[in-house]
């Protein structure tokens, strides 16, 4: 690995829902962080803070993308989180506000949010 690996970029992430009648996918939140983070690990502990923070999301259909400048987008979907056998590194924690890193950790206690 070179530092040239290691360069923080910037990064956007944002949730969306789909509009059930015209098929549109809507922002639900968004974010920007400079790191070194894939940004395909960020738009999948975006997505799991987020369900996780949410108490109900009955018929929602959600999915989380992240790009950086150069970059086309990351999309995780909700079907792609189904197995939770995976951790966030520490870049990834430290790109993520507070609110989603704390319901990320109940994510992957397997507990509710409170």
């Amino acid at each position: 690995m070179t530092c040239e690996d290691t360069t923080p970029v910037r990064l956007t992430w944002e949730i969306q829902e789909l509009e059930p009648y015209s098929r549109v996918w809507i922002c639900r939140g968004y974010g920007r962080a400079t790191t070194t983070a894939a940004p395909a690990d960020i738009a999948r502990a975006v997505l799991a803070g987020h369900l996780a923070a949410r108490t109900e999301h009955a018929g929602e259909t959600l999915r989380a993308l992240a790009h950086t400048d150069t970059s086309g987008p990351h999309i995780v979907t909700e079907d792609q989180l189904a197995n939770n056998d995976w951790t966030a590194n520490e870049a990834v924690l430290q790109a993520l506000p507070t609110h989603l890193r704390n319901a990320l950790a109940d994510y992957h206690a397997g507990a509710p949010s409170t």
